[in-house]
């Protein structure tokens, strides 16, 4: 068998390791697991030293580097180029790989985050926390720590793989039980609603399902069983300000958003059904919605029409209050009711609550509805896609009315496994468009719409089509999940178009000077646009849990299923991770010997105490 067949055979394998913290061991379960020889066990400890070195040694040069870097904004919190060094190095998953486009963007992604770490000496209830920012400096839109809700998700996803747990611990406690689970968002020349809510609900997010994530990768119960009830009152501001109350209403029970608190800003479902509204809105119309919702500069038009004069209550400076059932932010409430299920299961098991077993049960029963919900409500069979509606509860617009635009937010219902895996297949047409140029596959990376929609369009500062790395991060962990946990068993077209996604992200970053910003445009895009160093997306998520596919559990095992396309690269390494208090180092290498013939990929494992006791073997 050559090399490359016998990666192809590898790679569409799933490894359980599973390891007995009691032990003290490593233990390898697979029908293709053999113990190593002494040779082999030699030849992993000699490289597993290189590699650590050399990775080490290119990340501590890369972080000079970055901290060269002119007209960059100042860190927010107390980590900058005077002590960054030491820090990433020690707290940092070590990664490098053939590509060194990947890896240097990988580097400069935790370099970026380390940014973001602000200490905030909370005045309102005088403790100190620590938390983490999306745009540098305290933002009108902003809680007064200046951290916004609408990435936490994706921080939670990436910060979680540091070595140091204080960070996301604090984080939560924050925005679960601090001051920001109590305090209205203050109004500003931002707040285009007119709906009060704390802080910690100023955007949509999936901030426990964030939590559930981070406790997979570093477990404490103690700390679980203590935020559980915070985390159960902030669900319970969604439930009682963004659901449709309306017996009847298709849309009766499910969640609803604004197009800006979802972080979008102005989407294409929002445009049409505005044009089919009357009233308030029949503002818009099929010729003449750009001038009115198609980009922050277009709002002022609405503002001094007559339509809002004579409906002031419609719409807030030019913005109009019109909520969208989307299944965004239908499937982050999914995920933080499975993740609510989970954590009261796992604190039942762990302290024989009997409450908690019957809270595990009533938030799985909730999260079953929601996915009912979303199956029966926004999947179109003719679309082939999750459309979008209006909520039937809108005081003002078109109610219960389906937007038919295929808009990227459809494919969130992947990102947390929504789609029954008994039914996979009834809703995977759906991934065609992923692949499609009249869908959302271009030049330089994902589109947010359609293309072939007569609407699409990627130079306004909107989600009409315009890329956004926010979405980009959910959309490929959504097509990872559907891959991996549904398929089984990939193609390598299917695998060379998520590295295809992947690649073209990176190589957005830059060469001389990498960054990452707001959007871009997926039709020429050569750069992003916007702010510098901006944390609303994840890059080391996408690397170690979608493309290398380490799942992070519970349990006290992980997997590893890398989706990599089996002639892309020639070896990789994932070290220093820690994962439930131990570290974990992997290397996969397609010729360990290049001198020697004969077919040589494996991948092995092992801490670095220990030399390899189990390997992989092909």
């Amino acid at each position: 068998m050559d090399t490359y067949t016998s990666m192809k055979t590898l790679f569409n394998l799933t490894y359980s390791l599973a390891y007995y913290i009691a032990a003290g061991l490593l233990l390898l379960t697979s029908s293709l697991l053999t113990s190593c020889s002494s040779q082999k066990a030699a030849l992993y400890s000699n490289e597993l030293r290189r590699l650590k070195t050399a990775s080490a040694s290119k990340f501590a040069l890369q972080i000079d580097e970055f901290n060269a870097y002119p007209q960059r904004p100042v860190s927010d919190g107390p980590l900058n180029p005077k002590n960054n060094k030491d820090f990433l190095l020690a707290n940092v998953p070590l990664f490098s790989s053939s590509d060194s486009t990947i890896t240097k963007v990988y580097n400069y992604r935790w370099w970026m985050i380390s940014k973001h770490l602000k200490a905030y000496a909370d005045p309102e209830d005088g403790k100190s926390y620590w938390v983490v920012t999306e745009f540098f400096g305290v933002k009108p839109w902003a809680s007064l720590s200046g951290a916004i809700t609408c990435p936490a998700g994706q921080q939670f996803y990436d910060v979680r793989w540091l070595r140091d747990k204080k960070f996301l611990k604090s984080y939560a406690d924050y925005f679960m039980r601090g001051s920001a689970s109590r305090l209205n968002q203050r109004e500003n020349a931002n707040f285009l609603t007119y709906l009060s809510r704390p802080e910690s609900h100023h955007f949509s997010s999936w901030m426990i399902n964030g939590i559930e994530a981070y406790l997979k990768v570093h477990p404490d119960a103690q700390w679980m069983h203590d935020l559980l009830p915070a985390m159960e009152k902030h669900q319970q501001v969604w439930d009682s300000l963004f659901t449709v109350k309306l017996p009847g209403a298709k849309t009766n029970g499910m969640y609803k958003i604004l197009d800006l608190y979802d972080g979008m800003e102005f989407s294409l479902s929002a445009v049409l059904g505005l044009i089919h509204s009357k009233g308030a809105y029949c503002l818009y119309t099929e010729d003449n919605w750009r001038k009115y919702y198609l980009g922050w500069e277009t709002t002022g038009n609405a503002e001094r029409s007559d339509q809002a004069k004579a409906y002031p209550k419609a719409f807030r400076k030019g913005y109009p209050d019109f909520y969208l059932i989307r299944p965004s932010v239908n499937s982050y409430a999914y995920g933080n009711l499975q993740s609510l299920a989970d954590m009261y299961k796992l604190d039942e098991a762990k302290y024989r609550v009997s409450q908690s077993g019957s809270k595990a049960a009533d938030y799985a029963a909730r999260a079953a509805q929601v996915q009912n919900k979303v199956l029966q409500v926004l999947w179109n069979k003719q679309d082939q896609f999750f459309n979008t509606y209006s909520a039937g509860d809108n005081e003002f617009g078109a109610r219960d009315y389906e937007a038919r635009v295929r808009e990227s937010v459809g494919y969130t219902p992947w990102y947390f496994g929504l789609i029954p895996t008994r039914d996979y297949d009834n809703y995977s047409k759906a991934w065609e468009m992923f692949a499609s140029r009249k869908g959302f596959y271009n030049t330089a990376g994902m589109t947010t719409a359609e293309q072939q929609h007569p609407y699409y369009n990627e130079q306004a500062y909107a989600w009409n089509g315009r890329g956004w790395p926010f979405e980009n991060s959910v959309v490929y962990k959504g097509y990872a999940n559907y891959l991996r946990n549904y398929k089984k068993s990939s193609t390598p077209a299917e695998k060379q178009l998520l590295y295809d996604y992947i690649e073209k992200l990176a190589r957005m970053h830059g060469t001389d000077h990498l960054n990452i910003g707001e959007w871009y445009i997926p039709s020429n895009g050569k750069t992003f646009g916007g702010e510098s160093d901006y944390f609303h997306s994840t890059f080391p998520d996408i690397i170690i849990e979608d493309l290398l596919g380490f799942k992070a559990m519970h349990e006290h095992r992980f997997s590893i299923n890398p989706l990599l396309p089996e002639s892309k690269w020639d070896y990789f390494y994932l070290g220093n991770l820690r994962y439930h208090d131990h570290d974990i180092d992997i290397i996969w290498k397609k010729d360990w010997k290049p001198d020697e013939p004969g077919n040589q990929s494996f991948v092995c494992m092992g801490r670095p105490q220990i030399d390899c006791n189990q390997c992989i073997l092909k």
